[in-house]
């Protein structure tokens, strides 16, 4: 059997921001899709951003490349985005080297939600 997640709501304060800020750290441009501003994460995968009257804070994992690992890191860092090694350190400005690779956490736009870009699966695969 294979299961595809195709889409997820992401709750938000401000669902346009939240789309914004993301899309501009991913390098990914938001859409208006009616009730939702979307984000098209990759070709499986869509963020629904909806405002909600509560947000509480979701962890979004993101698995790239080096290559994409880098060109992110830069627009955080050129966005001066708060980052850090772990879910309990996301603003100590530094990396993690779990499972061979590379990753990072941080947080940003309008909504609580902690971010994580990493260069090796968790699973280790």
């Amino acid at each position: 059997m294979t299961i595809t997640l195709d889409h997820t709501i992401v709750p938000s304060n401000d669902k346009v921001g939240g789309a914004a800020f993301l899309g501009e750290m991913l390098d990914l441009k938001p859409e208006s899709k009616g009730h939702f501003e979307a984000l098209q994460i990759n070709d499986a995968l869509t963020f629904d951003y909806e405002n909600v009257d509560r947000v509480d804070s979701q962890h979004y994992a993101f698995l790239v490349d080096d290559g994409d690992f880098d060109e992110i890191f830069d627009r955080i860092k050129a966005a001066g985005v708060t980052y850090g090694s772990g879910p309990g350190s996301s603003a100590n400005g530094e990396i993690n080297h779990r499972r061979g690779g590379r990753g990072f956490y941080f947080r940003g736009g309008p909504d609580p939600h902690l971010y994580e870009v990493m260069t090796v699966a968790e699973t280790g695969t």
